[in-house]
């Protein structure tokens, strides 16, 4: 079982479709957070991508609409004003009552302790906020698999910090030292799988979820590039294939100035130990997320 704390986003709603479409998570909600745009903005993308499929079984729960202790972060330019790079998607129902870290606490509290896995799409502020609030359900997390962070490679927040960590620092501070079994999905191994024109077209009619993943990842393209890095998908192919990829365990600390790198994840011996992923298989994790996409449900 997952829950999946997304901020939809181009790359997010393709990785939802890809947990929606392949038939290999049991998806217990979408919860949202404000990162990419503002939280009313994310939270209705939720529920328009399970319109999309007619999964109106999910509910779409809004959560956090601001950091814990800093503005956010607008990323407009990149998503467009509606966060789907002005793809169409049917209106979904309103989001379900309540509020996500909450609703992500009580679901952790009914079941078995350890079985519902969190695959954390944006910022951490929901995260953090359940740990602050609620610390006895979220002792009871599988897996938290986090797009996030970056190791070598260069940032696209800084010059070494990636977005979703720099949008919230402290949730990201709060979330790596709370000891939970975290799994980070950094830049350094996201922006090797990237999806070409080539890519698309072989994507485009395959099934709904194919086609409207197609025209997701197209809306990228407006900037003339020849292929764009698939982040948040990585999250899901990772959860259900960890062959894919290299892990290594690395102790870190978080930069949370107010400098150009905060978020920055930083090596330190002393820090909180979690896995990171450092290499992958793109060729193969190409080919899964276009069979999952893909996949014929009778």
């Amino acid at each position: 079982m997952v829950i999946i704390d997304t901020d939809p986003g181009l790359d997010d709603a393709v990785a939802v479709l890809f947990a929606l479409q392949s038939g290999r998570f049991e998806v217990l909600g979408l919860t949202t957070v404000a990162g990419n745009l503002g939280i009313d903005v994310t939270t209705r993308n939720a529920g328009r991508l399970l319109a999309l499929l007619d999964r109106g079984d999910i509910p779409a729960i809004a959560g956090a609409g601001a950091p814990l202790a800093r503005p956010g972060i607008d990323e407009a330019d990149i998503h467009g004003d509606d966060g789907l790079g002005g793809v169409l998607l049917p209106e979904g129902a309103p989001p379900f009552p309540g509020f996500a870290p909450s609703w992500i606490a009580d679901r952790l509290r009914e079941a078995p302790a350890g079985s519902i896995d969190i695959l954390a799409l944006g910022p951490l502020t929901n995260i953090a906020l359940m740990l602050r609030d609620h610390a006895d359900a979220a002792a009871r997390i599988g897996r938290l698999i986090v797009m996030g962070g970056v190791v070598r490679d260069k940032g696209n927040a800084g010059p070494h910090s990636e977005f979703n960590f720099a949008c919230d620092p402290e949730a990201t501070a709060m979330v790596l030292a709370a000891g939970l079994d975290v799994t980070i999905v950094p830049l350094d191994v996201t922006r090797k799988v990237r999806a070409d024109r080539e890519y698309l077209a072989a994507l485009n009619g395959k099934s709904t979820a194919a086609t409207a993943a197609a025209e997701l990842i197209a809306a990228y393209f407006k900037d003339g590039r020849e292929s764009r890095p698939l982040h948040d998908p990585c999250v899901m192919l990772y959860a259900v294939a960890p062959e894919l990829f290299n892990t290594t365990k690395q102790s870190f600390s978080v930069d949370i100035s107010h400098g150009a790198d905060a978020g920055a994840v930083l090596p330190n011996a002393g820090g909180f130990p979690v896995s990171v992923l450092m290499d992958v298989d793109a060729t193969g994790a190409l080919d899964l997320l276009g069979q999952g996409l893909s996949t014929s449900h009778p």
